[in-house]
C-alpha cells in the first residue's frame, strides 16, 4: 500500500485558515516534537504496494482527538470529515479524503499488535520531562473501576455457598463465593465489590506526579485484581515520596521505599488487634489531602473522555485505550502547564 499524501494546502485552505481555530490544538502542534512520534509509529506506515494509505502519525493524531472528545470510531470518522480544527490538527487539506472508521480501528489494532501505545505514552512523557515539568516531589497512586463493555454481565456468585455438611450432623460450614464468574463475550472482565456495590469490568491503576498532575505510570487489570498487586509498577523510583491509601500498605513495601530513600506517605491500616491511634488518624487525614489530586484523573477519564465504561473486550485492547487516554490527558496538561498565568487586576 502506497502512502497517501495529505496536507497539500490550496487557496481555499488559506482563506479559511482562521476559521474553526482551536487554541489547545494549535499549541500542541508547537509544543510536541511530532516527528519523533511519527518515527515511533512508523512501523504502521502504509507499504509502497496497493492502494494509498494514511501516514501513521496522521492516524495517531486522529486517535488523540478521539480520546479528548470521547468519540466512537464512527463518531471520529464524521468529525474528521466535518470539523476544520480536527482536519487542521491532523494535517488534512479541505479536499483531502479523511479515514473511515474501519481504517481507524485497524490502526488502533496495529498499535496493540506492535506494543506501540505504551511507547507513545512514554515518548510524550519524555518530551514533557525535557521541559522540566515533571517535579518528582512525590507520586500519588490509586486505582479506579471501569465497567465492562458487555451489555449483559453474568450474574455474580452468591455471597456464601454452603459446603458439604460436616460429619455427625454438625451445621454445614460456608465457604466464600467464587470470584471467577466470567462472561462468554468478555472472559477477561471480572467481578469485584467496593463500598457495598458490585462492579463487573476492569480496573485502571495510575501513578501521578505530585504538583504537575502528569500521569507517569498506568496499568489496566481485571477488576478483581487487588490494588496492591500493581502498586510497585506505579512507583517510578526517582520520586521523593509515595502517597497512597491504606489498600497499598504492606510492611514489605514500606521497607522497600525506605531502602530506596523514598519517603513513605502511605496511610496506616487498622486491624482488630491494633486500632489506629489518634496520631495515625491525623496522619491518614493529612495523606488523604495530599493524594486527593489523583482523583481528578479518574474524574477526567469519566467526564471529559467518556470512559465510565470500557469500549473493547479484553485486557490488551483496553490497555491500549488507557495508554491513549493517559497520553491525551498529559498533552492537555502540558498546554495548561506551559500557558503563562495572567495576573488579575
Amino acid at each position: 500500500m502506497s502512502r497517501r499524501e495529505v496536507g497539500q494546502l490550496s487557496l481555499a485552505d488559506s482563506l479559511v485558515s482562521g476559521v474553526g481555530a482551536n487554541g489547545t490544538l494549535d499549541r500542541l502542534s508547537e509544543l510536541i516534537g511530532w516527528p519523533a512520534l511519527g518515527e515511533l509509529v512508523s512501523p504502521l506506515d502504509p507499504s509502497r504496494l496497493g492502494a494509498p494509505g494514511y501516514p501513521a502519525l496522521v492516524l495517531l493524531k486522529a486517535l488523540l482527538l478521539q480520546q479528548w472528545h470521547g468519540l466512537s470510531d464512527p463518531g471520529l470518522e464524521a468529525a474528521l470529515a466535518d470539523r476544520l480544527s480536527f482536519r487542521r490538527f491532523c494535517g488534512f487539506a479541505l479536499d483531502d479524503k479523511t479515514p473511515d472508521h474501519v481504517t481507524i480501528h485497524r490502526f488502533r489494532e496495529g498499535l496493540r499488535r506492535h506494543g506501540l501505545a505504551e511507547r507513545v505514552f512514554e515518548e510524550v512523557n519524555r518530551q514533557i520531562d525535557q521541559r522540566e515539568l515533571i517535579l518528582r516531589r512525590g507520586t500519588l497512586i490509586d486505582a479506579g473501576l471501569v465497567e465492562a463493555a458487555v451489555k449483559r454481565p453474568p450474574k455474580p456468585a452468591a455471597e456464601e455457598i454452603p459446603a458439604e455438611a460436616a460429619e455427625g450432623g454438625a451445621p454445614a460450614p460456608v465457604r466464600p463465593a467464587s470470584k471467577l464468574v466470567r462472561s462468554a463475550v468478555d472472559p477477561e472482565a471480572a467481578w469485584t465489590k467496593k463500598g457495598g456495590r458490585r462492579y463487573f469490568g476492569y480496573k485502571a491503576h495510575v501513578g501521578v506526579d505530585q504538583g504537575s498532575g502528569i500521569i507517569r505510570r498506568q496499568r489496566l487489570t481485571p477488576a478483581n485484581v487487588n490494588d496492591t498487586v500493581e502498586a510497585d509498577a506505579l512507583i517510578c523510583g526517582d520520586e521523593a515520596a509515595v502517597y497512597a491509601d491504606e489498600a497499598y500498605t504492606t510492611h514489605e513495601r514500606r521497607e522497600a521505599l525506605r531502602e530506596q530513600g523514598i519517603k513513605d506517605r502511605m496511610m496506616h491500616r487498622p486491624n482488630k488487634h491494633h486500632p489506629l491511634t489518634p496520631r495515625q488518624i491525623q496522619h491518614n487525614r493529612a495523606i488523604g489531602r495530599r493524594r486527593a489530586p489523583v482523583e481528578q484523573v479518574f474524574a477526567q477519564l469519566k467526564r471529559l473522555c467518556g470512559w465510565s465504561r470500557v469500549r473493547y473486550y479484553g485486557v490488551a485492547s483496553n490497555a491500549v485505550h488507557l495508554a491513549l487516554l493517559c497520553t491525551a490527558l498529559n498533552l492537555k496538561r502540558l498546554v495548561v502547564l506551559t500557558t503563562p498565568k495572567t495576573k488579575s487586576a
